[in-house]
């Protein structure tokens, strides 16, 4: 523990950053590769409806595994700040939490997705002819629910005690065994959508037994308590106010999915359900390496407040932004030029590919401000500030793109709604950069305080071993 918790404090920023973000941004790549191939695959054996059945559940999943980002990031930012401040008996006592939070809660998931999935189908969007895919997808992945939350919350926790290598491990193995057991359901065994999902809750199974391993093998700096097990109400009251924040994000992209696939049934058709269920999965795929950079700055920037160095998390600030907005940009200039050939590598229908190269263009003209907005809401996260955090997770998704998609569509129609989410990106990104500002500030003010504290106690030893010297005179012979 003491090797992962010293480097957090005392390594170089730019080597620390890249050590902790690099495995969570390779992780999340084959994720997103698991995607990719998911959707090729169902686009494949099943067609088009398939891909809209499960770009209908899809977002329900999302919800699913937004409970274990909760729990896992709002507990994994307590761990590090606890261990920034040395109490480590608090972090253990988050962990314990973290475990028990995740059981009762995907529990009552599964029961209650199991209950009433038809209705939530049918509120995400679920057309009649697109009905059926969705629920021998969702059928299946709902019982995995405890696989998926366990799996979410661990990753957070690994990398909040710096153990980003396992984290990726955890997160690269299901991932490559889903794109080996995908084509052997969906064709080999000939089940289609429901292959899909099997082959998804299998490969989560898989990925589950290496997290246990991971914390009863020694690996993890932390331990199991049986009396961590027992909810705290403080520790819990924290967890769930900063994980609320990464838990909006996570939601308000499934709460977007209702809206827009509502309307485009509306102003569209299943075609551009599935046109948006592609450009969807494409886009998470060049978001997915921005979340890698904010994973592996949270620990840094939570750990050293915890630690009062607020020099490097404002250094970490600096060279985390600059990251993520130069993989913006490189994102940006390969949507904008390259838009046909992304789309082909989903499907072969000519018409998702004609109507979805205008779409994704529009769709992807500022992404370029999407790096900035990630790893600055991911600041109040890391400091344990649950209020901005939760405004800026809202921002986008919620205060802005949803009521505006309602007006844009209403006098625009179908383009209307694509040209929502620019604006959206640009709005929430100039609401981010006004709170990043602010709290540079007050950790201006902090550091000079720290700063401060440290000359007079610095004094005050000095004085003390003047004192000494002067005090102490040796006998002579």
């Amino acid at each position: 523990m003491e090797e992962n918790t010293n480097k957090l404090e005392d390594k170089k920023i730019g080597k620390l950053l890249m050590e902790l973000s690099l495995p969570a941004i390779v992780a999340m790549l084959v994720q997103a590769l698991y995607n990719f191939v998911d959707t090729i695959y169902i686009a494949r054996g099943v067609g088009t409806l398939g891909i809209a059945g499960v770009s209908v559940a899809f977002p329900i999943q999302m919800i699913i595994m937004a409970f274990g980002g909760m729990i896992g990031i709002g507990g994994g930012t307590l761990i590090s700040r606890s261990l920034g401040a040395k109490d480590v008996e608090r972090a253990e006592n988050a962990l314990g939490n973290i475990f028990s939070a995740i059981f009762v809660l995907s529990i009552a998931l599964t029961i209650l997705g199991t209950i009433f999935l038809d209705p939530i189908l049918n509120l995400f969007g679920a057309t009649p002819d697109i009905l059926s895919y969705a629920e021998d997808y969702m059928s299946v992945i709902l019982y995995g629910a405890i696989l998926f939350t366990i799996g979410m919350a661990s990753h957070n926790v690994m990398r909040a005690e710096g153990n980003a290598k396992y984290a990726m491990i955890a997160m690269i193995v299901p991932g490559v065994l889903n794109i080996i057991l995908d084509p052997i359901f969906i064709f080999g065994l000939n089940m289609e959508v429901k292959g899909a999902a099997v082959a998804t809750v299998l490969s989560q199974l898989v990925g589950v037994i290496y997290i246990g391993y991971y914390f009863f093998s020694g690996k993890s700096s932390l331990k199991f308590h049986r009396k961590n097990f027992i909810l705290d109400r403080h520790i819990m009251s924290e967890t769930l106010g900063v994980g609320a924040s990464a838990f909006v994000r996570q939601v308000a992209g499934s709460l977007l999915a209702i809206v827009l696939n509502n309307l485009l049934g509306t102003y569209g058709s299943s075609l551009h359900i599935a046109i948006f269920g592609v450009i969807n999965r494409l886009l998470m795929f060049f978001f997915l390496p921005m979340f890698g950079i904010a994973q592996g700055f949270l620990p840094i920037a939570g750990y050293n407040y915890g630690a009062k160095r607020y020099d490097r998390v404002k250094e970490v600030l600096k060279k985390a932004t600059i990251a993520a907005l130069t993989w913006s940009i490189v994102s940006f200039f390969l949507v904008q030029l390259f838009p046909g050939f992304l789309l082909s590598i989903f499907s072969t229908d000519p018409s998702l590919i004609s109507e979805g190269i205008p779409a994704l263009r529009i769709d992807a003209m500022f992404i370029w401000v999407v790096g900035f907005q990630v790893v600055g809401s991911s600041l109040f996260q890391a400091i344990g500030r649950a209020g901005p955090a939760l405004l800026l997770s809202m921002s986008r998704q919620i205060l802005i793109f949803i009521p505006m998609v309602f007006v844009m569509s209403h006098f625009f129609g179908l383009m209307g709604i694509w040209y929502t989410f620019p604006i959206s990106d640009v709005l929430s990104a100039l609401l981010t950069l006004f709170f990043v500002i602010r709290e540079i500030k007050i950790l201006n003010t902090l550091q000079k305080k720290q700063v401060q504290i440290n000359d007079e106690d610095k004094e005050i030893e000095e004085s003390y071993t003047s004192e000494g010297k002067h005090e102490y005179q040796p006998q002579e012979k």
